[in-house]
C-alpha cells in the first residue's frame, strides 16, 4: 500500500496525471511511540572471515511522526543503551562493552535523529539521518518497509516497519581487530543494521 496513487483526468487538450493521497494512509498520520518489547534493533557482523555474528540491542526507545499525505515530513528519533547489547555470549558481550568496542561506561548512548524521509516506491521508503555513536556523528540512510498497520486487542493504533543499513563500523571509531595467521581479520569491518519496528500512536 503505497502513500501515493496516480489517477488520469482526461480534459478537452490533454491528460494531466494528478497524485491522489490513499485515505488510510492519511489517517495514520500522528505521532508513536516505539514498543521495546515487541520492536527489535539487531546487527550482523563477519567474523573470522568464515560466519556472521548476530547480536541486538535490548534496551531501546524511540518516537516517529508519520505524515500518511507527505512521507517527506515523517520523522524518527531514537535512542539505544549501548550495555544492552548481546549475542549469546556473555564474555563477547563483556568486550563488545569494554573499551576496545562501544566503551559503554564513557558512551551510554547510541542515537539516530532523521533529517530526511522518502518514498522509494510502493511500500519502500528511505530514512536518511544523522547515526551517533562515542560522540562520532556520521550519516546514516535505511531502507524501510512499511509492513502495515492494526489496532491490537487492548485498543492501541499500531504501524509496523522493517529495515536494514550497513555501516563501516570504524566510521565511528570501532577499529578494534585481531590478525589471522591464515590472513585477514578476525571482525569485519562492514556491518549489517535491521530494524523490525512496531509502534502504537499516540492520542
Amino acid at each position: 500500500m503505497g502513500l501515493f496513487t496516480r489517477r488520469s483526468q482526461d480534459t478537452n487538450t490533454t491528460a494531466v496525471a494528478t497524485l491522489d493521497v490513499d485515505p488510510a494512509l492519511a489517517a495514520l498520520t500522528g505521532d508513536y511511540v516505539i514498543d521495546a518489547g515487541h520492536s527489535s534493533i539487531g546487527f550482523t557482523v563477519r567474523h573470522a572471515m568464515v560466519t556472521n555474528v548476530r547480536g541486538s540491542f535490548t534496551d531501546h526507545e524511540g518516537t516517529l511522526h508519520l505524515d500518511g499525505s507527505d512521507p517527506s515530513r515523517s520523522t524518527a528519533a531514537i535512542d539505544v543503551k549501548i550495555a544492552s547489547v548481546g549475542t549469546g555470549i556473555a564474555d563477547r558481550d563483556a568486550h563488545l562493552r569494554s573499551g576496545d568496542f562501544f566503551d559503554a561506561e564513557a558512551f551510554p548512548l547510541m542515537s539516530f535523529r532523521s533529517t530526511e524521509a522518502a518514498q522509494l516506491g510502493g511500500d519502500a521508503y528511505r530514512i536518511t539521518g544523522e547515526l551517533t555513536i562515542k560522540d562520532i556523528t556520521r550519516p546514516l540512510s535505511i531502507d524501510l518497509e512499511f509492513a502495515g498497520s492494526a489496532t491490537d486487542v487492548y485498543g492501541n493504533e499500531r504501524v509496523g516497519f522493517e529495515g536494514s543499513a550497513e555501516i563501516l563500523r570504524s566510521d565511528w571509531g570501532l577499529t578494534w581487530n585481531a590478525a589471522l595467521e591464515a590472513g585477514g581479520v578476525m571482525v569485519s569491518d562492514k556491518v549489517k543494521l535491521t530494524f523490525d519496528i512496531s509502534a502504537i500512536k499516540q492520542a
